[in-house]
């Protein structure tokens, strides 16, 4: 209940007057990282059978810890700009993706086919429904927050019109809610019910709860109050909100909406965000009638429990999407929903 000092608590003028949270890859970066998936194929290697230290980037590494540490301790984002994908297949492209995702933490699952790379593509699906996720639509989604530390997303292909990528400090949303209602910031401290979309194992909860604000050791951390609580209320057994909890989730919306950056997507741009201190959404989008230019971006989920330190239970339920029985799998792409 008291302000917060983030470096990751920017307002959009800020990222708009200075774009040091873009990192253009350098000529001798892109020649490491086509040297490493060169590697992985003479090396037969499976996408899930590369760990953290199987590739070898030296000067590429140096910039990978730069970037880590900016997301961890500075912004919470950034933006790396120039992975050359239309030069390589989607299975380089993954791999290639894969290899820089390890270096900030371990992929999870995402959905319950068990995908620890994603594919965030348009299926026609209705956001609005119980059991669809937002990603296999091409709707306007709600600000939140993924089951994960880190969320990271690759351009493959843009859209024809709109896709952007749209994202809000978590810091300045409970810095700008103490100022304006904070009565209703206190509801937001107190744990939630969040939906999983009806991906879980048998005798699981579909379910889980977690608060949308919280504070352990020092540190803040947040989820976004989104979409994913709002569907939990139609499962049964979950309680209905309060007034001062329909309140408070109103209130975070509108306080968003006050103080989101949009960002265009190029084709090799990997973005990626501490979800802890970081909201994403993006805004409706119109896809290319051939199948081939479609809006595609690979998705990875990450976890790192050296991030940032979360009070006790708060990480063991945002390990992504797990189902008893599948196996893990990492398709470099997907032609229908998953």
């Amino acid at each position: 209940m008291q302000p917060i000092v983030d470096p990751a608590g920017w307002y959009p003028a800020d990222l708009a007057a200075n774009q040091d949270w873009i990192y253009t890859l350098t000529d001798i970066e892109i020649a490491e990282i086509l040297a490493a998936v060169t590697s992985i194929e003479e090396r037969g290697l499976d996408i899930l059978d590369i760990r953290r230290g199987d590739v070898d980037m030296p000067h590429f590494d140096q910039t990978l810890a730069m970037l880590y540490d900016e997301m961890l301790e500075g912004r919470g984002f950034f933006l790396l700009r120039g992975v050359p994908v239309a030069d390589l297949t989607h299975e380089q492209a993954a791999a290639a993706y894969w290899a820089i995702g390890t270096k900030f933490g371990r992929p999870v699952s995402q959905n319950k086919k068990r995908h620890l790379l994603g594919h965030v593509k348009n299926f026609g699906g209705d956001y609005a429904a119980a059991d669809v996720r937002g990603y296999q639509t091409n709707a306007e989604l709600n600000f939140h927050c993924d089951q994960c530390d880190y969320v990271a997303l690759l351009c493959m292909h843009t859209a024809k019109s709109g896709g952007a990528s749209r994202i809000a400090s978590n810091v300045t949303v409970y810095n700008e809610m103490l100022k304006t209602c904070p009565e209703l910031v206190e509801e937001l401290i107190a744990d939630f019910y969040i939906s999983r979309h009806g991906e879980m194992s048998p005798g699981q909860d579909p379910w889980y709860k977690l608060p949308v604000f919280s504070f352990h050791d020092g540190y803040f951390s947040a989820r976004g109050a989104s979409g994913h609580a709002v569907k939990a209320l139609d499962i049964p057994g979950v309680p209905p909100f309060t007034d001062k909890q329909r309140a408070a989730f109103k209130a975070f919306g509108e306080t968003v909406r006050r103080h989101y950056f949009d960002m265009d997507f190029r084709p090799g741009d990997i973005q990626v965000l501490h979800n802890h201190v970081t909201l994403h959404t993006r805004t409706a989008f119109e896809d290319w009638p051939e199948p081939e230019r479609k809006r595609h971006l690979m998705r990875l989920w990450l976890t790192d429990w050296d991030g940032r330190p979360l009070k006790p239970g708060f990480r063991e339920n945002i390990q992504g999407v797990n189902v008893a029985g599948v196996p893990p799998q990492a398709p470099a792409n997907v032609f229908e929903p998953a």
